[in-house]
């Protein structure tokens, strides 16, 4: 015999058929006792299931959201800030990682030959995210120790790049210095955290700022909740950047049909370059 309840499945243990006995009191008194065992087993069982579903329910210690999930580019983009805002349950630390999607990289190094720069040896970077940027509430190195950050990939100098180098060259620190050195350059990178305002005890605030090359993809935005220097809780949401209108059709058409796209290129150039020697042409 078996009795389910939500969340529970309670087995009777199989018992013999009993058999004719030439006590007819004793074998009622015995089948009196085991309908009783049952009972009390499936009592119990329903005060077991009532109590945990009236046990009220824990709140989150940390919530979050943002102002918009998409990030439209489209012809003239300059550039965007995205708002994300949450609570905490007590007091905390906040800090924040926001991680584009990762692509492969080559950094080449160039060296001056003959007075021409020339690119020589080139190191290949498996891992780099196309964007990264962090925000705290407060600077980052009074909210937890650097084991905390590396064991969470937290900042830059924690990232781990796998680099594969050609030639002689045993040392990729120079290739990954110039990589970040080169990200930051552009504004994908950001190694200084911005900042997080609290509204209150328990809401804060920050921006999260896009420029206008950011790349195209999903990107992850990890909040992580700290107290006394230990993680507390942690969220994430994903954020899509992604091309619009009529700049999108023809990026996506460049890349699926890159052969037609280059042929009619030419073609459009040749066109123009003629109309202007028609309109410029001296009588």
């Amino acid at each position: 015999m078996t009795v389910c309840f939500p969340g529970f499945t309670v087995s009777a243990l199989p018992t013999a058929r009993p058999s004719v006995s030439r006590h007819p009191q004793q074998n009622a008194k015995t089948l009196k006792n085991m309908r009783l065992r049952m009972t009390i087993i499936m009592v119990a069982t329903l005060l077991f299931a009532a109590m945990s579903v009236s046990k009220p329910a824990r709140a989150d210690p940390l919530v979050v959201d943002l102002s918009n999930h998409l990030v439209a580019i489209s012809t003239g983009f300059t550039g965007t800030d995205v708002l994300l805002f949450g609570a905490i349950e007590n007091k905390g630390d906040v800090v924040i990682t926001v991680r584009g999607p990762e692509r492969d990289v080559v950094v080449r190094r160039k060296e001056r030959k003959a007075g021409i720069w020339i690119n020589t040896k080139s190191a290949y970077v498996r891992n780099v995210p196309a964007y990264y940027a962090t925000a705290a509430s407060r600077p980052i190195e009074l909210i937890a120790n650097d084991r905390l950050f590396a064991s969470y990939h937290i900042g830059l100098h924690n990232q781990r790049f796998v680099t594969t180098m050609d030639g002689d060259d045993t040392d990729d620190s120079l290739y990954r210095d110039a990589l970040l050195r080169n990200m930051e350059y552009v504004g994908l990178f950001n190694d200084k955290p911005a900042k997080i305002s609290f509204l209150s005890n328990q809401l804060f605030r920050t921006d999260i700022h896009f420029p206008a090359n950011t790349p195209t993809g999903t990107y992850l935005i990890d909040v992580y909740l700290i107290r006394d220097g230990r993680i507390a809780s942690i969220k994430s949401t994903p954020l899509v950047v992604s091309k619009t209108g009529i700049s999108a059709e023809i990026y996506d058409f460049a890349h699926r049909y890159s052969a037609l796209y280059g042929i009619i290129a030419v073609i459009i150039a040749g066109i123009a370059g003629w109309i202007a020697s028609v309109l410029f042409r001296k009588n």
